[in-house]
């Protein structure tokens, strides 16, 4: 495993976040450091995510992570939800994006929802480390909780956008959005979606993460007949 010096993590991570018009206050910056160390910490004994490499773990969840949370403000913001906001992360593993969103935006409740329970307990126990009143997990399949009417459903590589729509769109609020995080964007996926029901994609916003030579882009989801 390749050694990281922290002063040059602070500030390629503060250099990402201007990138991606995220404020981060000092404070902010190093609660994400120290998510990223525990991370590194408890991957050595349970099996958070494949990465095992720091640089790429600064890159491939955090940075990645970051470059939701401008797009969720600006829409929040238009819809008048951007002070106290209600996020679910479906198929959170290890808190990505939840743990990253619940630090940059501590208005916003923030709940990280993941079958395997070894994984929930990192995120409860970043939730205490990190001091974030605003962050929950829940150890379940997404099926199976009750509805949670929040303002947005956010996954990150967790299901098609299909099976998503299905297992997780009953979570969202009239009017909220289920939002996708992918790699290139999912025409396949969309097309499927429009023929499966009552959740439609409005747009595709792409995405650039720094430091990472790869195409992202966020797909927002919304029931049909809603703007």
């Amino acid at each position: 495993m390749a050694a990281v010096e922290p002063g040059g993590q602070l500030r390629r991570l503060q250099a990402a976040a201007q990138a991606l018009d995220v404020p981060l206050a000092p404070a902010q910056a190093q609660q994400l450091l120290d998510y990223l160390a525990q991370m590194q910490r408890w991957n050595r004994t349970y099996n958070l995510t494949a990465l095992r490499d720091p640089e790429q773990m600064l890159v491939q969840h955090v940075f990645d992570s970051l470059s939701v949370v401008a797009p969720l403000e600006r829409e929040l913001a238009r819809q008048g939800r951007a002070a106290q906001a209600c996020v679910m992360d479906v198929g959170s593993g290890g808190g990505l994006p939840g743990v990253v969103i619940a630090v940059c935006k501590p208005g916003w409740s923030v709940c990280c929802v993941d079958a395997v329970e070894k994984k929930t307990a990192f995120v409860r126990q970043m939730g205490g480390a990190l001091k974030l009143p605003n962050l929950s997990a829940r150890h379940s399949r997404i099926e199976q909780l009750d509805p949670a009417a929040c303002d947005v459903v956010v996954s990150r590589a967790f299901a098609s956008l299909q099976d998503f729509s299905r297992l997780a769109g009953r979570h969202v609020r009239p009017g909220g959005w289920l939002l996708a995080m992918k790699g290139r964007d999912p025409v396949d996926e969309t097309a499927a979606l429009e023929q499966d029901g009552q959740w439609a994609v409005a747009r595709s916003e792409p995405l650039h993460v720094p430091e990472l030579q790869a195409q992202r882009c966020l797909i927002w989801m919304c029931r049909k007949g809603n703007p």
